[in-house]
């Protein structure tokens, strides 16, 4: 780990919840390990994994208002599922805070919670770490697409974001257009 990440690492254990610190930590080494996979940059996803969820130390009011200070603009999506707010917020951050100027890493943090069409692998890498990583509860399909991700990356993009659609209506939850056009463009062609 460099300095710059070590200090780093020691400011967002002073300022996220436990549990929180724990999955920063478990996303920050997943990412590292599929970097190594697939050929990407192992420093920046390892601090693109360290920041992914640095916006997440205050709650949703708090992140909104935030926001607001900051002029980071908001859509409707985002303001009807907060959970989807701490990623521009923690772009905003980790350039801000932590002195991240690699716009790589600045948009993959801000797109780790739904993806989009036409990742690049950095995006990808951080996508999916947030969804695999070792801490993460057993949710339906997750044995499934740990066993792929280090095969087949964008099955396994597909994969998460059709299981994060199908947990979010059958919930009754909004679903925003992102993750639907994220799952859309890397569904699995058929000939």
């Amino acid at each position: 780990m460099t300095e710059r990440a070590e200090k780093i690492k020691k400011e967002l254990f002073k300022k996220l919840k436990k549990e929180r610190f724990e999955h920063t930590v478990g996303v920050m080494y997943t990412a590292a390990s599929l970097a190594m996979c697939y050929g990407a940059d192992m420093e920046k996803a390892f601090l693109a994994g360290l920041l992914h969820d640095c916006g997440k130390y205050c709650p949703p009011k708090e992140q909104i208002r935030l926001c607001d200070k900051y002029g980071i603009h908001l859509t409707e999506s985002e303001l009807k599922m907060p959970a989807l707010i701490h990623a521009k917020l923690g772009a905003f951050l980790a350039e801000h805070e932590y002195g991240i100027t690699d716009r790589e890493i600045l948009d993959a943090i801000t797109c780790h919670t739904t993806g989009r069409p036409g990742m690049t692998m950095l995006e990808k890498i951080l996508y999916i770490a947030d969804y695999i990583e070792p801490n993460r509860r057993e949710i339906p399909g997750l044995k499934e697409i740990r066993a792929i991700v280090f095969e087949d990356i964008d099955r396994a993009i597909y994969l998460s974001a059709s299981r994060t659609l199908q947990y979010l209506k059958e919930s009754g939850k909004e679903t925003d257009s992102l993750t639907a056009g994220t799952c859309e463009y890397y569904k699995p062609q058929q000939f």
